[in-house]
């Protein structure tokens, strides 16, 4: 698949997908003419990254994300290095408030609808 369409398909722009390759977050392979040219399972891998970005987190975390992953050797797959430790318990700190204040938002948002005229929209969502 093109790039343009798995931009519409994940709901980017091309763009932001050439910024993720230039970051090293997403490979595309490239067809005779210099097309990028997505496998599924790139296309999958370029979603969990669109999904990681949603959720909030830096390129560069998302980078260190990647990587624990998918580790390229059984050595790497733990976590050894103490100041990465420590950088990634700090994200989750930022993570773990951000979902703290979406859950006050989203209860909010009940409450109004619930004291409103509209309440049925609840059984919507």
């Amino acid at each position: 698949m093109k790039i343009g369409e798995v931009a519409k398909e994940l709901g980017a722009q091309t763009r932001m997908l050439r910024y993720y390759e230039q970051q090293g977050l997403i490979k595309a392979s490239r067809s005779q003419n210099g097309y990028r040219e997505y496998s599924d399972e790139q296309i999958e891998h370029a979603r969990h990254v669109r999904a990681l970005v949603a959720a909030g987190l830096s390129t560069r975390m998302i980078k260190i994300v990647l990587n624990i992953e998918t580790p390229a050797t059984e050595d790497q797959s733990a976590v050894s290095n103490r100041a990465l430790a420590e950088e990634l318990a700090q994200e989750l700190r930022v993570v773990e408030d951000r979902i703290v204040c979406l859950e006050r938002s989203r209860d909010a948002v009940i409450d109004y609808l619930k004291r409103s005229d509209h309440a049925d929209l609840l059984t919507s969502t």
